[in-house]
């Protein structure tokens, strides 16, 4: 299996970067943070191909598989992009509209049952729901939601609403394609994780480069060394399981799918939240400061580590799956 970017695969990846770097720089943070899930800025997304990313081109989409996505939303996850990007990416083949931008539809995973609160992000901005749980989809309107929002969510940039009564909604895929669907989305999620672990080590090699403690750059500082090198093994270590996972997607005849994804799930989660800590720790006090970036990633790494599954889940799926 060879892991090298052909030159249509890099060219998309610097495209999605440059698109990226522009319109979601962290100069614009203050902006996003008053409205995360803007219209017209969702459509730039669509019209880049990322929700279309996968769709045949006799349907108008790129007609490109899920090695181009994570590719993808490993850039996305770069800029802590902000949105249902998983879900509508997922949603963009049963719902008219999700591809082109014209509609945004986020989700749930309900894949276990649970007492705990129905937390929905971006409500407000929706004009769909999908609830995936093992019985299928449904989708419900989001717009007839009754809730509370959530004065301080964790991740400024995806705001939360309570929802304490959720309806059944309308079915629009069965349970094979709801199994399928949350596989795709925990590979997706590990992507934006893997962008989460490249940018924060990005970050931290940066600013120990340019602070200075005892007339010198921190980053001459031994203990700063080991821990900027933990941090590109645990980065390298993420990129190869989901890229690995990507390319395993498409050619299942080369290995596990799900245990592949697990594997990625679990490596990539590791990665993206303890390269953000230890962002953090390498800013010191600057670290928790609103005007620095390396806080914002590690709230997003704690919102996406429970999409589509805690890592426990993924874990034992990986154990079970083990040849011994």
């Amino acid at each position: 299996m060879d892991f090298q970017l052909t030159e249509d695969q890099g060219a998309l990846q610097s495209g999605i970067r440059s698109f990226c770097d522009d319109r979601y720089a962290f100069d614009r943070i203050a902006e996003l943070e008053k409205a995360p899930l803007e219209r017209a800025r969702w459509r730039e997304l669509a019209e880049m191909g990322v929700f279309s990313l996968r769709l045949p081109e006799a349907r108008g989409g790129v007609g490109l598989g899920m090695a181009e996505a994570v590719l993808v939303f490993a850039e996305l996850g770069r800029r802590a992009v902000p949105g249902p990007l998983v879900f509508c990416h997922l949603l963009a083949p049963l719902v008219q509209g999700v591809a082109t931008g014209e509609l945004i539809v986020g989700g749930l995973d309900r894949w276990h049952p649970s007492n705990e609160p129905v937390l929905v992000e971006h409500k407000d901005a929706l004009d769909g729901l999908a609830v995936l749980s093992k019985e299928g989809i449904h989708r419900v309107d989001a717009r007839k939601l009754a809730g509370t929002k959530v004065e301080t969510p964790l991740d400024p940039l995806t705001p939360l609403t309570h929802v304490p009564e959720l309806p059944q909604g309308e079915r629009i895929a069965g349970p094979e394609d709801a199994a399928r669907l949350r596989l795709e989305g925990t590979l997706l999620s590990a992507a934006l994780q893997l962008g989460i672990a490249e940018v924060t080590t990005e970050l931290a090699v940066e600013y120990a480069k340019k602070r200075e403690q005892f007339d010198r750059p921190i980053a001459s500082f031994q203990a700063i060394k080991h821990f900027a090198a933990d941090m590109h093994v645990r980065q390298e270590m993420a990129r190869a399981v989901v890229y690995a996972a990507g390319a395993t997607f498409d050619d299942p005849s080369v290995g596990d799918v799900e245990r592949a994804v697990a594997s990625a799930r679990v490596v990539a989660g590791e990665a993206a939240m303890k390269n953000a800590r230890m962002c953090v720790q390498i800013y010191g006090g600057m670290g928790y400061t609103w005007e620095m970036p390396p806080h914002y990633y590690l709230k997003r790494a704690f919102v996406l580590e429970s999409s589509f599954g805690a890592v426990d889940e993924h874990s034992e799926a990986v154990a079970e799956r083990i040849d011994l």
